[in-house]
Parts: structure tokens; sequence; C-alpha cells
């Protein structure tokens, strides 16, 4: 119930449509006895067996309002049946029926009509909450979990609680309410028989909740193997030409369906334990009916007894009415049991502390003046040191390249500079200024970030290129897809810089989507550029377009360059050779290659490919 409660304060901002409903749900139970009750006169009058009342009654107070009310009913149809004969009373009672019945529908309709705002408000309050601490959680939390996972618990995860326990607040509503009101009416027609109703109910409710104990355990693991297929499918949808080209198909169709298998024999066992739960509580139900039609039989039967035939009747009719409220509120046992495990897994991305956070006191910046310093520096994703007393600074204006084989650590220091993770050891600094005390919006305002991955969405290239400057203008956006090298390709497209690239840009080239994504970067017009291998999948001709496009971003602007292709970074101010997370020389293209070390062995081998 724990997850249940944590669920309810997406009822907060909505807490006026719960009154409403609440409000709607108690005249709408009124209605439901009233519409059981009326009957009782009616049997009277059909069998002549009616109480006949000659004198108005008198109120008397509160503890005497029952049979106040029973009175006023039977002096007034007393007088309608010696006035006008028991067809007219009878008329009466049928027409009296019409209106309740037609308030009992509306107050319900009503109930369910406010309800609505509330439970698709929670909804999208969920859903909304849930993107945006996906935005906000650290990158290096997208390492350790699956997106397919993360996939089934925003969409799955989130229609389960929307169908098992916010649909469950309706219930949770009315029913208890209905149940109230029905058992007060019961209280007033035979005291005697309801208490020993009493008796059966509570076994009944037991035996019901026996049944539901594994539920929660079971639609945890159904929604955990949810996650795991669709991590499978979004894989399998991003690599098919892997899978294609390598004959994979078989393979990964048994790995996958071997997933759903998993899957089929959970839900299986969930479902049926599900569908025990209706026939299960019918079967009570009728025992527990039958139970008392003996015995409020008996008190009908006996010669002392104060219970009318009629009235028996209208308990039996008010005793089926209570069996569904009471049904329900089982079956939301069952929901919120099965719901709660997927709450589970929603809050657990929701509660996940975010470990890169600003600083109480952190500054705001927007400008580099002097240098960028990295000062002994250690980092680990896991177990091992990527990088290990490391020290490095780019002064204003100045483009450092860094270069070294896979897994020297380049790309871990783009990371950290932008504070995409923070580091275990050291300090960097901007003008001295440690970047834990700025802001992570100020410090992200000042670089510009260009990677080797084209990251693109479906959308617009304008819109695309737009990402890089809040409310920029079309002529903003024209000027930086021209110092991109874009400008043209951009021109020859259908509809131009409204044209849709597609899903990831798959409309374009990889030359293109690259210069889209320098276009971006150069609309946001930053001090300082980060660079990581901007160019490393591009054939020769694209390379030399975009390789033009950055060299006309870089200057006057402080440049951080991961190459992997060392003939774009020959007019680097420094270049920093790396090797395991230690610099192995540095100087520029010139010195570096005099001096016949690493580097120039690197420079050598790739013109060797």
């Amino acid at each position: 119930m724990n997850y249940f409660k944590k669920i309810l304060r997406f009822a907060k901002p909505y807490k006026s449509y719960a009154f409403l409903n609440i409000l709607f749900n108690i005249l709408y139970s009124i209605f439901n006895v009233l519409s059981i009750i009326i009957f009782i006169p009616t049997l009277g009058i059909l069998f002549s067996t009616q109480e006949k009342v000659s004198t108005a009654p008198v109120y008397q107070g509160l503890g005497s309002l029952q049979v106040y009310l029973k009175d006023s009913l039977n002096y007034f149809l007393t007088v309608k049946v010696d006035a006008e004969g028991p067809e007219a009373a009878l008329v009466f009672i049928c027409i009296t029926s019409i209106v309740i019945f037609f308030l009992k529908n509306l107050f319900r309709y009503a109930a369910m009509y406010v309800l609505a705002y509330l439970r698709t408000g929670m909804v999208k309050d969920i859903q909304d909450k849930l993107y945006q601490k996906t935005l906000d959680l650290p990158i290096g939390y997208f390492s350790e979990t699956r997106k397919g996972d993360l996939l089934a618990r925003m969409t799955s995860d989130v229609k389960e609680v929307e169908g098992s326990i916010i649909n469950s607040l309706e219930s949770l509503a009315r029913e208890p309410i209905t149940i109230l009101i029905v058992l007060i009416s019961m209280l007033a027609i035979s005291a005697k028989l309801t208490l020993f109703v009493f008796i059966f109910l509570p076994i009944a409710g037991f035996l019901i909740s026996v049944v539901g104990k594994k539920l929660k355990a079971q639609s945890l693991e159904a929604q955990k193997e949810t996650g795991t297929f669709l991590s499978f499918l979004e894989e399998t949808l991003g690599a098919l030409k892997i899978i294609k080209g390598f004959n994979a198909e078989e393979r990964l169709h048994t790995k996958f369906t071997d997933s759903t298998s998993r899957f089929k024999k959970i839900m299986t066992a969930v479902l049926q334990r599900k569908g025990l739960a209706s026939p299960f509580s019918e079967f009570l139900g009728v025992a527990v009916v039958i139970t008392v039609l003996w015995y409020g039989g008996s008190l009908v039967l006996g010669n002392n007894s104060t219970l009318t035939p009629q009235e028996f009747m209208g308990y039996i009719g008010l005793f089926y009415t209570i069996i569904n409220p009471v049904k329900a509120i089982t079956t939301v046992n069952y929901n919120i049991k099965k719901g709660n495990a997927s709450a589970e897994r929603i809050f657990d991305v929701l509660d996940t502390k975010n470990t890169i956070v600003d600083n109480p006191d952190a500054k705001l910046i927007d400008t580099l003046k002097d240098k960028l310093s990295i000062k002994d520096v250690s980092f680990k994703y896991k177990d091992d040191y990527v990088l290990q007393n490391f020290n490095l600074e780019v002064k204003n204006g100045h483009t450092v390249a860094l270069v070294g084989q896979s897994g020297s650590g380049k790309s871990t220091i783009a990371n950290l500079v932008t504070r995409f993770y923070d580091v275990d050891k050291g300090e960097i600094t901007i003008d001295g200024v440690n970047i834990k005390n700025i802001t992570k919006k100020s410090l992200r305002d000042t670089m510009g970030l260009v990677t080797q991955d084209s990251i693109l969405f479906n959308d617009t290239v304008k819109n695309n290129i737009g990402l890089g400057k809040e409310n920029a203008s079309d002529d903003d956006i024209i000027e930086a897809a021209k110092i991109a090298n874009a400008h043209d390709f951009i021109m020859e497209l259908p509809d131009g810089y409204q044209t849709n690239i597609g899903d990831s840009g798959n409309k374009l080239s990889g030359g293109q989507k690259q210069r889209l994504s320098i276009a971006r970067a150069v609309l946001k017009n930053p001090p300082i550029m980060i660079l990581d291998e901007a160019t490393s999948a591009l054939d020769t001709e694209s390379e030399r377009l975009v390789q033009d496009a950055l060299e006309k971003m870089m200057r006057n602007r402080t440049s951080l360059v991961i190459a992997h292709r060392l003939s774009t970074i020959q007019n680097a101010d420094t270049i920093i050779v790396l090797n395991k997370g230690e610099i192995m020389e540095q100087g520029t293209h010139e010195e570096l290659m005099k001096s016949g070390k690493g580097y120039k062995k690197l420079v050598e081998m790739q013109n060797l490919s």
C-alpha cells in the first residue's frame, strides 16, 4: 500500500474533482437504496398487506426518524388508497420509482464525469514527471539502465497503474459509501437479521483475500519481463543491418521468443489468479444469501415477528445491492496489489537521486576569460580508473586536441568537462572556479558540443538547428547553416529548411547530418567548443566540407578537440597524446613529428592505411 499512497500524491491538484465525486456518489448511494426501498410499499399494495396509518405521524427527534419516515409514507399511501383506490397509489409509486432511478443514474454519471478529470490528470502528471526525471538524471544512470526497460516504465507500467490503481479510485470513492448507506437501511429494517449477516461477511472476505497473496510478486515479474523484451526490440530496430548482414535473424528471434514465453507463463498465472476472484467471491456471496434467506424466512414465519413479508423482500433486495460493492472492494484489493508492482517500478525511477546537482551557492558564468584547467583528476566508471592524476590547461582562444588509442580517456575528458559525470578526485576549473560551484545550466550554456554520432530529431531542418538557441530568428539559423557549409544542400531539399529529416535524420547522408550538428553548435555561439571525433565517421569529401565548417566555427574561440583522424588537428595550438589515461607527449604538430615518438607513429599508421 506504500506505493498506492505515493500514487495518491498525484491526486492533490485535482482534489476538487475528488470532493465532487464523493458528493455525487453519496447522492447516488442514497437514491440507489431508495430504488430498492420504494418497492416495499408496492408489494404491500399488490398483496394487500400494506400497513394502514390513519393519523399523520408527529416528528419526535432524530432517534425516531426511521419510524417517522415509514409512518409518513404509510399515512400518505393510506389516504391515497382510501380516496382514489389502490391503482392510483400504485401509479404514484411507479412514477416516483422512475424519478428515483433517473436521479440515481444521473448522479452516477456525474460522479464518473468529474472523476475523468482526476484520472486523466493523474496519468498526465505521472508521465510528465517521468519524462522530466529522465531529462534530469545523469548520463551515468543510462549506462546502467536499458532503454527498453525505461520505455516500459513510461508506457506499460503507467498504463497498468492507470488500469489497476487509478481506476480503483472510483470504487474506493463509491463502494464504501454505498455499503454504509445500505447497511444503515438494513439495520433500520431488521437489526437482528443484519447482525446475523455480519457474522458471515468477514469470513467470506478473509477467504477471498487469501487468493490474491502472490498477485503483486507475479505482476512485478511480468512488468520486468516487459522491459526486457522492449529493450530487446529497441536494440533490434537499431541494429537491423548488422543482424541481417550476419544472418543472425534466427538466433535473435529465438532469444526474443524465450522472453515472450517467460512473459506468457507469468501472465497466465496472474490472469488465472485474477480470474478466480469473481467466481469465487460470487459463490461465497450466494452461500451467504441462501443462509440469510433461511434465517430471515424463519423470522418472517415466526409468531412474534415484527418483520413483514414485503420488508423481508426489500431487505433481500438491499442485501443483493451490497454484494456488488463488496465484490468491487475485493477486486480493488486485487487491482491495487497488481498495480503496486508497476507503481514500484515507476517510483524506482522517480526516487532515483541525481548525484550531479548544483551546490546551494553555485555561481553563474557566461564566458571564459582566462583558461579551463583540469587539475590532478582521477575518474573511474566502475572499478578501474580511466584517468589518474590527470592535468591539462586550455587557454582562452586556444585549440587543444586530444589523440590516442581507443580507451585512452579522450571522450571521458569531454564528459567530465561538460559535467555529464563528476570527477572522483581532483577538480576542473573555469577561470579558477570549480565547475561543481557553477550552475549546470550556465556551465553548459558556455559550451557547444559536436559528437561523432549526429544526434538529430524527427523534425524539420529549421527546428533541429534551432535547438542550439531559444527563439532563434530565421536569419540566425540560415547564417549558422552557411558557416557550417549546410545551406546549399538544405536549399536542395524538397521543402528547404521546413523539410522533415526523418527519424535520427535518416533522410540525410552522414556528412549532411554532421553539418546540421555543427550548424546547431554555431547558432549557440558558445565561448568553449567541444568536438568529440566529429569527422571520424565521414568519407573524404564530406570530411573536407565538415572540417572547413569546423575551422570556421573554431575561429576566435576556445576549443577542445577529440580527434581520430589526425589530419584534422594539424593546426591545433597544442596536441595531447594520451595512453591509458596518461599524457605521453604534447606539443604542436611540427614539434611532435620531430620528436619521433607516439604521435609520429600514429600519423604514419594512418598515412599507411
